[in-house]
């Protein structure tokens, strides 16, 4: 049924005679007359018990270019029955520090995982002793939750050649552990459970691991129930991060479907943009378009185990009587790029495409199909289920709960006018397959697609995003040897085609340079505060 009427399945529901109406009609009025006996003689009403928590983290999930498109089902369980963002954001465009980002509530410039190596603090031993004893799962435990974890968590967690620890290391304030060693991956794994290595081959039915997780979460969920102390689930599925092989029984879906060809900046020259945009050879050769749309269709197809396993949670929730206590939260650790400006396909850039996530809530007091246009970020969510644990947001998070936005809407306008991203470019002294950059301090150079190269050691910038007055700035600094600044208004340029760094008035550039040059030095509340001076709200339209 699953695969066979996948994109029917609501359709596929019989319709109702008379007969069966009526029978129908009686059940539910005896349902109801039962449910409230049951209620009234319950000793702890569920209105008075702490609410679980099931957070599903995508990789490299994007939301421009119809990232959630295989997401049918999560749209309609989560996000049509809760509050959907339109608006959401990470503070960086990687996996490591958007990953890292989430689990402290932090900026990447006060946690420190740049990037996705170890000398970049992704999942060092630095990282072990300074950052994870404050991640948000800590303050669960402290909270009294069970905290359950499956799949990836940062890209260098498990290995033990530069001193991370290897599978024996399990990060503070988790009781069921199933840590991918390394970065994504489907088959041919090795998972840390409970801090015991665990090897894993190349059959479908035993070691998909997208399965894998929705297994393991279906028989945590099974010892649960209705007088469980509360729990904290988080499942992190390879999808749709490369090397993109979906289960065989969608291996077909989406053939022939082209990567969208109707974002602006696809297989368009860049202009007036920092160094690294303008070495991408465009119009994209015919070979490098196959590859764009292959891995276009990959993707989505990844995604749609990811979407049964929603479904399979979400049943299962319903099943044990948790459902209507538990939030059930839905993102990704950041955008993508398919073509854009010529890159034919990763993330890394300042650009809407690689910034821009999917988010979707559904929980205890959030009225089904909620939407906001308000702006919550990554290093909000940490801070947002410490919150809905009872507890107090830790005063060193740089984000903040984002209760307020499905609480009181109106209240909470103006939720987040500015919004920081940095990122740092990563190298490498030698390019497999591509000799001509060896020495050039570059990485992410493929054969594949011509050995375009995607990043590289001064790849690294900081860039503020202010929404005031009907106008959204992007205002960029390059750590290049041109100093290189991008300047865009996203209302009238969504694309991001003209930079309007040389041209604008200067008071608002000046005023922008001051945002970003205050935010990438914020620390914890003080990366809260809104948008002062000639910037704020009311004053920004006369520049």
């Amino acid at each position: 049924f699953r695969v066979c009427n996948r994109f029917e399945f609501w359709q596929s529901l019989p319709v109702l005679n008379a007969s069966m109406a009526g029978s129908i009609c009686v059940f539910v009025i005896v349902f109801i007359l039962t449910g409230s006996l049951v209620q009234c003689q319950s000793s702890t009403p569920s209105s008075t018990k702490r609410p679980n928590i099931v957070f599903v983290l995508t990789d490299d999930q994007d939301l421009v270019l119809g990232g959630m498109e295989p997401m049918q089902k999560t749209t309609h369980l989560i996000g049509n029955q809760g509050i959907t963002f339109t608006n959401a954001f990470v503070s960086v465009p990687i996996c490591c520090p958007s990953r890292s980002s989430i689990l402290t509530g932090k900026f990447i410039h006060n946690h420190q995982a740049i990037n996705n190596s170890v000398a970049g603090g992704c999942s060092s031993p630095t990282w072990q002793t300074e950052q994870e004893p404050n991640a948000f799962s800590v303050f669960l435990k402290q909270q009294g939750y069970t905290t359950f974890f499956a799949g990836k968590y940062l890209n260098r967690y498990g290995y033990d050649n530069e001193g991370q620890g290897g599978v024996a290391h399990v990060p503070a304030g988790w009781d069921w552990w199933y840590g991918l060693v390394g970065n994504s991956v489907y088959y041919d794994y090795k998972l840390s459970v409970n801090g015991t290595e665990e090897v894993h081959g190349h059959d479908y039915m035993e070691d998909y691991l997208t399965d894998l997780i929705n297994r393991k979460a279906l028989d945590f969920l099974e010892q649960q129930h209705s007088d469980s102390e509360p729990f904290f689930m988080m499942l992190s599925p390879p999808a749709c991060h490369e090397p993109f092989p979906p289960a065989p029984h969608y291996a077909h879906y989406y053939s022939g479907k082209p990567a969208p060809r109707n974002h602006g900046s696809f297989n368009v020259k860049a202009q007036d943009k920092h160094w690294l945009m303008q070495q991408p050879i465009v119009p994209m050769p015919n070979d490098t378009m196959d590859l764009v749309d292959d891995t276009y269709q990959n993707r989505l197809r990844t995604l749609l185990s990811v979407d049964d396993m929603v479904e399979d949670v979400y049943n299962m929730l319903r099943s044990k009587d948790l459902l209507d206590n538990t939030y059930y939260i839905f993102t990704s650790d950041h955008g993508y790029h398919l073509g854009q400006f010529g890159l034919p396909y990763d993330k890394r850039e300042p650009y809407e495409f690689d910034i821009r996530i999917p988010m979707m809530i559904k929980g205890p007091g959030i009225k089904p199909g909620m939407l906001s246009n308000e702006s919550p970020m990554n290093i909000d969510l940490g801070p947002t289920f410490i919150s809905l644990a009872g507890g107090s947001v830790p005063s060193f998070m740089d984000g903040k709960s984002i209760e307020p936005l499905w609480k009181d809407p109106q209240g909470s306008r103006g939720f987040r006018d500015n919004i920081l991203i940095e990122y740092s470019g990563e190298e490498r002294p030698h390019i497999r397959n591509c000799p001509q950059w060896d020495g050039q301090r570059l990485f992410n150079c493929n054969a594949k697609v011509h050995c375009v190269c995607e990043d590289g050691h001064n790849n690294t910038w900081a860039c503020v995003r202010v929404s005031s007055d009907n106008t959204i700035y992007k205002y960029c600094e390059f750590e290049d040897d041109d100093n290189f600044v991008e300047l865009y208004e996203l209302n009238s340029d969504p694309w991001e085609l003209s930079n309007l760094a040389t041209t604008a008035d200067p008071g608002l550039v000046s005023g922008l340079k001051a945002e970003l040059h205050r935010m990438v030095a914020c620390k914890g509340t003080s990366c809260n505060t809104k948008v002062q001076g000639p910037l704020a709200r009311g004053h920004l339209a006369a520049l």
